[in-house]
Order: C-alpha cells, then structure tokens, then sequence
C-alpha cells in the first residue's frame, strides 16, 4: 500500500437503519453531528435510509414504492384524450 494518503480518523461508527431501527458497528472516517450509546459506550451515528438489513436484494421482499414512473404518469393524464 502507498504510505502517507489513507486517512487516520478510523473510529467506530454505529450505522443505524432507520426503516428498521437495525444498527451496526464499524470503523469509519465519515463525519456526523449525532451520538448513539450502546453499552456506556457513546459511538458517532450515522443513519441510513437503506441498508442490507432492509434493501429489497437482500431482504427477498417484494416492496411497491407507490411512486410511478414519467411513462405511467404520461398515460394517466392523456388517457381520455382522442386518438387522431
């Protein structure tokens, strides 16, 4: 590995999922503005939208996000409109 160029902030972070409240603990230069304590511990937080715990991929759920594509909406407001 080159020397000198790999950051030196490593610490633990929790990553907290917040559809599912599910954390994880690992080492990470990302910066936040929030703690989380765990066992008396006080760790950074980050919160994610989406993690391994809840993707679709990983879960095998099937989930319908309930937004529709331009296509979809395109059909929907020219629908009653007549042919030429």
């Amino acid at each position: 590995m080159k020397k000198k160029i790999h950051p030196k902030n490593y610490r633990p972070v929790v990553f907290k999922d917040i559809n599912n409240e599910k954390i994880l603990i690992c080492r990470s230069t990302v910066k936040t503005k929030e703690f989380f304590i765990k066992n008396g511990k006080e760790y950074p937080l980050y919160k994610m939208e989406i993690s391994s715990y809840s993707h679709p991929f990983f879960t095998g759920e099937k989930r319908f996000l309930g937004k529709t594509g331009p296509a979809e909406k395109f059909k929907k407001k020219y629908k009653n409109y007549k042919k030429f």
